[in-house]
């Protein structure tokens, strides 16, 4: 994966593990639903790291969150609603507008 920005990279890993013959078996069967609970775990652990005035763990855990957004956005894609780089223009968007 070398060349590659990191986000990239980790879309890519997250493509791997969804693969429908070659991915991970607990990766490949999970919906919006099933992972809403992790999603959810993970935004509460970013606020408990930065309670805790712990850098590090900030930055492990929005490393841990924005993995959850590469999840939805991953099967998002697959569904064909929406992919990664829509979330993030969306964003942008809405920052320019405001």
């Amino acid at each position: 994966m070398k060349g590659k920005s990191p986000i990239e990279n980790l879309k890519k890993v997250m493509a791997r593990l969804r693969d429908p013959t070659e991915g991970c078996p607990w990766d490949r069967e999970q919906t919006f639903t099933s992972i809403a609970p992790y999603t959810i775990e993970e935004a509460y652990e970013v606020s408990e790291a930065i309670e805790n005035n712990d850098i590090y763990s900030i930055k492990e855990e929005l490393g841990d969150l924005l993995l959850q957004i590469v999840f939805h956005s991953r099967i998002a894609e697959e569904l064909g609603h929406f992919d990664f780089n829509e979330v993030v223009q969306i964003i942008v968007d809405k920052m320019i507008r405001r």
